[in-house]
């Protein structure tokens, strides 16, 4: 038996929906972190790339700023529902 990988609930005018794509997304972002920060370790083995394996060090340091919010999107995401006049 196949569970359901979405719950939807209407509440008033808004519709909330937790969908297992975030978790996704989320997984995304750590793969790219992971590998920013493989690569910027790296870069440091070599003086001419130091600057670029900074970059990269920056780079994966705000994607996990954005890794909360990922996650926080996910747990609850509200959009409106459009009601069908009859």
């Amino acid at each position: 038996m196949k569970q359901s990988v979405e719950l939807d609930l209407d509440i008033g005018n808004e519709h909330i929906v937790v969908q297992r794509r975030y978790e996704a997304l989320g997984a995304f972002n750590d793969l790219l972190i992971a590998i920013w920060f493989l690569i910027g370790s790296f870069f440091f083995l070599n003086d001419s790339l130091v600057e670029s394996g900074t970059w990269l060090f920056i780079a994966g340091s705000a994607q996990l700023i954005i890794k909360p919010l990922i996650k926080l999107t996910g747990l609850i995401h509200v959009s409106r529902v459009s009601h069908k006049s009859t």
